[in-house]
């Protein structure tokens, strides 16, 4: 197959990714990255046509990624791109059969998400609020409340970042954010969090305001939406003050919201729903930390553990 018509499939395959599966850019990338990658295995094999691909190429092609040294989390996400490209590539003619249907997903090792404790949480928002009444102008005020809504809510930075002023609820106390896949959901953020926005967005978003503001809620210091990673910057600042702390950054407080309302009763169901994961699955992970952290409080505290 010449390089112009794989060039024409995988533009085909991207614009697929992008208007019907509504993946992320970062998904979308990686994706294209793991079929680039495929290709050029087939290209060593001496396989020019999809026609005459069989099963074994692939598993092929994932020894040899494993033998490069790729994580087992790694190969399980390029066993499923290429799994998405084989179907899509049968539906649309490139392939007269899915050879891909029956290739098994290498299982990830699934690693316990590090977490705050309550107290380490509580302790990071009241040192970020404190800086608040000693500085003058308008990031602290910011900081603060990206911090406490980013726990409060669990959110995804890109969520943060994409959150505009006509989603927040001031009757609710909740936002409306924009998460993976385009999938729209409301959250809870709590009377801390609420405040610590509404002194931002009162005292401090109208001195960052400029042309391309637009409707952003959080705005960097030249006046556009605040990008991504400023915000993580922010928070590895902000958490690594707290003692006995390794570096960690916005996702640390998402995993933190997560376990702090499971170990406050929340169930898994609505810890789904707030957290925005599209399978129950992925939700009970914080089950496992929440039993972890019982366990270790358990040794050393009890006389004859």
């Amino acid at each position: 197959m010449s390089s112009a018509v794989l060039g024409e499939v995988r533009s085909a395959f991207e614009r697929y990714l992008e208007a019907e599966r509504n993946l992320s850019v970062h998904t979308i990338r990686a994706y294209l990255g793991d079929l680039d990658s495929f290709l050029e295995h087939l290209e060593k094999l001496d396989v020019s046509d999809f026609a005459t691909l069989e099963i074994a190429h692939i598993r092929s092609w994932l020894a040899n990624q494993q033998t490069k040294g790729s994580a087992r989390t790694t190969l399980s996400r390029r066993a499923t791109s290429i799994r998405l490209f084989t179907k899509w590539a049968t539906k649309k003619g490139y392939m007269s059969k899915d050879v891909g249907a029956t290739l098994a997903t290498p299982k990830g090792a699934r690693t316990l998400p590090e977490v705050l404790t309550v107290a380490d949480a509580s302790l990071a928002m009241d040192a970020m609020a404190a800086r608040v009444g000693e500085e003058y102008g308008p990031i602290s005020k910011r900081d603060s409340a990206m911090l406490e809504i980013l726990y409060a809510s669990g959110a995804r930075v890109s969520e943060l970042c994409g959150l505009d002023l006509e989603d927040i609820d001031y009757a609710r106390s909740t936002i409306r954010v924009l998460g993976k896949g385009n999938k729209e959901r409301t959250i809870p953020i709590g009377n801390p969090a609420m405040k610590a926005l509404e002194v931002w967005l009162k005292d401090g978003r109208n001195s960052l305001v400029g042309a391309k503001s637009e409707r952003a809620v959080f705005l960097g210091a030249r006046g556009k939406r605040i990008d991504q990673r400023t915000v993580r910057t922010m928070v590895y600042h902000a958490l690594a003050a707290l003692e006995g702390v390794e570096k960690l950054g916005p996702h640390a407080l998402r995993h933190s919201a997560a376990t702090h309302l499971l170990e406050g009763g929340a169930d898994l169901r609505t810890v789904q729903e707030i957290l925005g994961h599209a399978s129950l699955a992925t939700t009970q992970i914080y089950t496992h930390v929440s039993t972890e952290r019982l366990q270790k409080a358990f040794k050393q505290a009890h006389p004859r553990a």
